[in-house]
């Protein structure tokens, strides 16, 4: 009995005491306070009205919603600002008859990060990714809306991870 004991307390104490370096996020301890978010303008050759606006906020909420930091719109001890590079849609599969019959959205953003608290992690890194959908539809309405929400989540997240959960 005084066997289970001992196991119990053991399983409780290593239970406890992993959760002290991650959190449910896969961030570690993060030193910062308050984070900021600058505008993300779009200098992209093609440019998609809002995707700057939608950019920023999608990269703010995702932010305030995996960590305990403060938003604030300067001063901030984390910074992310950058720019949209490009958007740009591309044929990826032709058929027998020299059509396209696959399209590829692709966004590519550039964020500059700086943590005022550890400079070593500051960074300047272009993030993309992409969308595929069938060549005979238009990109507008909801094919249009889904792929810049996939896209979108993807490269926040990317963002995310490379300057906070350092994955």
């Amino acid at each position: 009995m005084r066997n289970i004991q001992y196991l119990i307390i053991i399983a409780i104490v290593f239970t406890f005491s992993s959760c002290s370096v991650y959190n449910f996020t896969g961030t570690g301890k993060i030193d910062a306070k308050t984070f900021q978010v600058n505008y993300f303008q779009n200098n992209a050759d093609l440019i998609e009205p809002g995707l700057d606006r939608t950019f920023t906020l999608q990269l703010q909420d995702l932010i305030q919603n995996q960590t305990n930091l403060n938003l604030v719109s300067s001063g901030g001890d984390l910074v992310y600002e950058g720019e949209i590079t490009d958007y740009r849609i591309t044929p990826m599969t032709a058929t027998a008859d020299q059509q396209a019959s696959q399209n590829r959205l692709k966004i590519r953003v550039n964020v500059r990060f700086t943590n005022r608290k550890k400079e070593t992690d500051d960074f300047e890194k272009s993030f993309e990714f992409y969308y595929d959908y069938p060549a005979q539809d238009q990109l507008m309405g909801a094919i249009k809306d889904t792929a810049i929400k996939e896209i979108l989540d993807r490269i926040t997240q990317d963002i995310f991870n490379e300057s906070l959960a350092k994955w």
